[in-house]
């Protein structure tokens, strides 16, 4: 790989993430204060994430897969979502911004596929190249965040009240139309299955890997990896919102701590998983989930807000010890056949079913406890943390593989 192909990639990534990073962080305080969303709006408006996961293998697998180059159809996707995110710019109402945002996600989510295609076709050893060219989506992420809270000041309570974080779509529509323009310049990535073979939606939803659960240890990590996603609905949900509403200074800003703690616990996990297995490091990342919680829970922005950083700071464990793990058992359980039916079939299971039950719960929730003097953030909190620890109990209890895992071949993304 040459070093001009290599900036071209890294740029692909720094804008792909920096565009999510843009609006979804925020998207919470936008709805409820902007918007004036009900805790049911807003998990529906936070599931068109799942509804993008789950199409996105058909715009994959009948489209980009089998008669467009992957950066040009990259390239259009970008283009598009430009103009949708302009129009949620100018929404007014949920009603309005629902379908715009649906629209967006729909387009949004196969385009995560698509910049991997295109890095990957131009490596020859993606396991040493891809993670160089992969961190700087992080750091496009992270300094979305920072931008919103340290530059434009749009997240503070003043910039709340006056309505400026509708600002934060106008950012990620720009960032989306410069990525659209860019994705013609990158490597051509020609599709690679012949356009008169035929592919089945079981192949396109990585179904055919649904012999895997005959194996009763995968069955459970499979069952398990939906219900942890539960809980993770209410941290995309509710988190900005919460720190919003009990006037935490700079909160995207904060929660970029997140990010950058992917990148120092995914440096951890190797190690760790070599040293104590796979089970008990989805197990630490699981316990991590209902520690975060409580953290959450009986945390202010006084002299316990050291409390939430903790939070904050712990979705490195939370993310990479749980799903980057999970990532790398299921690819040693499935042949060289399934690798990438299996693969598709758990990012189905846990951002498209598990996380569109997760945000429906999260948002009757937050419904529930909140009245006319506010959210009661402690049992919106408390709720999630006892999920994950019942999910930690069912994994501790009934999975018993302990056989040692080859990840030479695995792939791990943050």
């Amino acid at each position: 790989m040459t070093a001009a192909i290599r900036g071209k990639l890294s740029v692909m990534m720094f804008l792909e993430f920096f565009i999510w990073g843009a609006w979804f962080v925020t998207l919470g305080p936008f709805l409820g204060n902007s918007l004036h969303a009900t805790g049911a709006q807003t998990g529906a408006v936070f599931s068109t994430q799942s509804w993008g996961a789950i199409i996105a293998p058909f715009i994959i697998g009948l489209i980009a897969d089998r008669y467009f180059n992957a950066e040009r159809i990259l390239g259009v996707l970008h283009l598009l979502g430009a103009v949708l995110m302009y129009q949620m710019y100018n929404a007014t109402d949920v009603s309005v911004f629902y379908p715009y945002v649906l629209g967006y996600m729909i387009l949004y989510m196969p385009t995560l596929a698509l910049v991997n295609s295109v890095s990957f076709n131009q490596m020859t050893d993606p396991e040493k190249e891809f993670s160089s060219i992969r961190v700087w989506g992080t750091i496009g992420w992270i300094l979305a965040g920072l931008a919103i809270s340290y530059l434009f000041h749009w997240d503070s309570p003043d910039g709340v009240k006056s309505g400026f974080l509708k600002n934060t779509f106008l950012m990620g529509g720009i960032a989306s139309l410069v990525l659209g323009l860019f994705s013609f310049t990158l490597p051509a990535t020609p599709p690679k299955t012949p356009t008169g073979e035929k592919v089945s939606i079981s192949q396109l939803l990585g179904l055919d890997a649904l012999k895997l659960l005959k194996d009763k240890n995968f069955a459970v990590f499979f069952i398990a990896s939906i219900l942890i996603c539960i809980p993770l609905a209410f941290y995309y949900q509710n988190a900005s919102n919460f720190l919003t509403d009990i006037k935490v200074a700079n909160p995207t800003g904060k929660m970029t701590i997140g990010q950058a703690s992917e990148v120092l616990f995914l440096l951890c996990l190797p190690i760790f998983f070599k040293k104590f297995g796979f089970k008990w490091t989805i197990l630490v990342g699981m316990l991590a989930w209902a520690v975060r919680y409580v953290m959450f829970a009986y945390g202010n922005a006084g002299e316990l807000s050291f409390m939430l950083i903790i939070g904050i700071a712990l979705h490195g464990v939370c993310y990479d010890f749980f799903f980057v793990s999970g990532q790398i058992y299921t690819d040693s359980k499935a042949g060289p056949q399934y690798k990438s039916a299996a693969q598709g079939m758990i990012t189905l299971a846990t951002y498209g079913i598990g996380m569109l039950i997760g945000f429906f719960v999260a948002g009757l929730i937050s419904d529930s406890y909140n009245t006319s003097s506010g959210h009661n953030w402690q049992m919106i909190w408390v709720i999630p943390a006892s999920i994950a620890a019942f999910v930690f109990l069912i994994f501790f209890i009934f999975f018993k593989d302990t056989n040692p895992i080859q990840t030479k071949s695995a792939s791990i993304e943050a």
